[in-house]
């Protein structure tokens, strides 16, 4: 070899799947080269027409995207055969049949979750260099941030402030809870939080303002109990607790699932039926991409 550490970095885009990092020098002294990546620019697209009855042009209905299949391919090069067969068993590994994290490190490192969607082709070129393809493919179309945020808010509430009797000279002091989150979104698309609600809540509500002044108020009918939790997940409808039982069919959304538009922040409004100290709501999101 070449004498170069674990950890040097060639230079070009570096991509991680899952524990595998391509265009570094790994742990085990392996040279990890990916030159193909497509796919990565743009998703598929969900787009129909009708067309117009003795006239010009068509109808177009919207346009949706579909999901993102990604190609990766290139060369790794081992120290020895024994690690270039360990590389082989890790790469196949690693292109999972299970959700698995791809992360490309631009400006801006971005991240989606992808599945194995094709036979991963690997050829040996000589007993320590080998060439391999893989296809991968992330059934949600977004291009996320790596950098999670999250705010927290209790129920909004007023407290301390002047109490009589008092003498002078006196200071008027008071704490406030808001209970409100304001969440943006930096990317080019729609991104779709995640909240969790700590009990113990009677009825507790999230109402999300967006940017037009339009309200988005999803509804829970039962009480949580200290030490429950309930996930919302805005991007696949579902509400369950931490154990991992649905709670849907309480949890009502007339004005429809909110949403933190591109380019853009929201108010998120915790509330209750009644006032709990010891309530909490957290927000979890991530900016998008398209």
């Amino acid at each position: 070899m070449d004498g170069l550490q674990p950890g040097y970095w060639f230079g070009g885009l570096r991509i991680q799947l899952g524990p595998i990092t391509f265009g570094v020098v790994d742990s085990a002294y392996v040279h990890w080269h990916c030159d193909t990546f497509e796919g990565w620019d743009a998703a598929e697209v969900r787009a129909e027409v009708t067309q117009r009855e003795a006239d010009h042009g068509a109808w177009a209905a919207p346009v949706y995207l579909g999901e993102r299949p990604i190609t990766l391919g290139g060369k790794a090069t081992a120290p020895t055969r024994s690690a270039a067969d360990d590389a082989i068993e890790r790469l196949l590994a690693a292109v999972s049949l299970t959700d698995t994290t791809l992360t490309v490190y631009e400006s801006i490192p971005k991240q989606a979750t992808v599945r194995r969607s094709g036979k991963p082709l690997i050829r040996r070129l000589t007993d320590k260099t080998i060439e391999w393809s893989a296809l991968v493919t992330a059934a949600d179309p977004r291009r996320y941030a790596t950098a999670l945020q999250t705010g927290t808010t209790g129920l909004p509430s007023t407290s301390g402030g002047l109490t009589e009797p008092y003498t002078l000279p006196y200071t008027i002091t008071a704490a406030t809870v808001t209970g409100s989150i304001t969440a943006t979104n930096t990317g080019t698309f729609e991104t779709r939080p995640v909240y969790l609600i700590d009990g113990p809540v009677s009825q507790p509500q999230v109402l999300t303002q967006m940017p037009d002044g339009t309200v988005r108020a999803l509804t829970y009918g039962l009480d949580l109990a200290t030490g429950d939790r309930l996930i919302i997940d805005t991007d696949a409808h579902t509400a369950t607790l931490a154990d991992g039982v649905s709670r849907r069919r309480f949890l009502s959304a007339p004005s429809g699932w909110p949403v933190i538009p591109a380019g853009a922040s929201v108010a998120i409004q915790f509330q209750a039926a009644t006032y709990d100290p010891t309530a909490l709501l957290t927000a979890r999101w991530r900016s998008a991409w398209i």
